[in-house]
């Protein structure tokens, strides 16, 4: 009997601590990490990616100048205090490594952008990663015998790096992209789907689905016909087992006849 320590029913990440990152998978983590902060407050994502609201006013030659925090109202003081929250949701997410690594930074949108350097690097080379990880979804094919679970799971490997990189797929490229990697001996599957579903409105995860539908009639399949086919054997070896009876009877006989016909003829 299964009981709540089964590792069938694992609890999962929590929804109130931040997705922690000890410097591995950073591609993971800064998915992860992005949804965290816009489901904690999207005004909290934006200061992320633009900098910290700073309330200005005018000096004597109309130029706009940093307001000074005592004349701040209610609403400037709330938007600037978004920084300290991101900054801290950041924090609280870092191992102690990663945390010196960015402790000096002012900002969240400052700790956000060295992160990105430390691990995707430069402009140039984050390009470079482009490429190569664009090159391998342009490449992407299902392998020989290998699952269709496991298939979705390399490709959305790739795919979430590149978005990680800032190269994303819109969902009718992504089904388009996994029917055409199917192999040749799915190739009824791929045509029925191309006939009845409009793949530009498809959802991958029924496309996924559907194909895991399939994988799984194959599979039933191939076990009748490999269940038929002993069968098959059994009688074909039962069959030839009788005849060899049949055969030493025969001979037995003739055996018995012979020696019967060598006494008359000795007589």
């Amino acid at each position: 009997m299964a009981t709540h320590n089964d590792s069938t029913f694992r609890e999962g990440q929590s929804t109130i601590r931040p997705p922690f990152f000890d410097g591995n998978d950073y591609p993971y983590w800064k998915t992860r990490m992005r949804i965290y902060l816009q489901a904690l407050d999207y005004e909290i994502w934006e200061i992320v990616c633009d900098g910290p609201f700073m309330p200005l006013t005018k000096n004597e030659v109309g130029e706009d100048i940093p307001k000074p925090s005592r004349e701040w109202n209610e609403l400037e003081k709330r938007r600037a205090s978004l920084n300290f929250k991101a900054m801290n949701a950041l924090f609280c997410a870092l191992d102690k490594k990663e945390f010196h690594r960015v402790s000096s930074c002012e900002s969240a949108n400052e700790i956000w952008h060295k992160l990105e350097v430390v691990y995707e690097g430069t402009n140039q080379v984050k390009e470079s990663k482009i490429s190569r990880y664009t090159r391998q979804y342009e490449l992407f094919q299902m392998e020989q015998n290998e699952s269709v679970y496991s298939m979705y799971i390399r490709f959305t490997d790739i795919v979430n790096t590149l978005g990680a990189l800032g190269k994303t797929f819109s969902n009718s490229e992504k089904v388009n992209k996994i029917i055409r990697s199917l192999p040749k001996e799915w190739r009824p599957k791929r045509t029925a789907i191309e006939e009845v579903k409009d793949l530009n409105v498809l959802p991958i995860d029924d496309l996924i689905g559907s194909l895991i539908s399939y994988e799984e009639d194959l599979a039933a399949k191939k076990g009748n016909e490999k269940k038929k086919k002993s069968i098959a054997l059994k009688a074909s070896k039962y069959e030839s087992d009788e005849e060899s009876e049949l055969d030493e009877e025969e001979m037995d006989m003739m055996a018995r006849r012979f020696r019967k016909l060598f006494k008359k003829s000795s007589a």
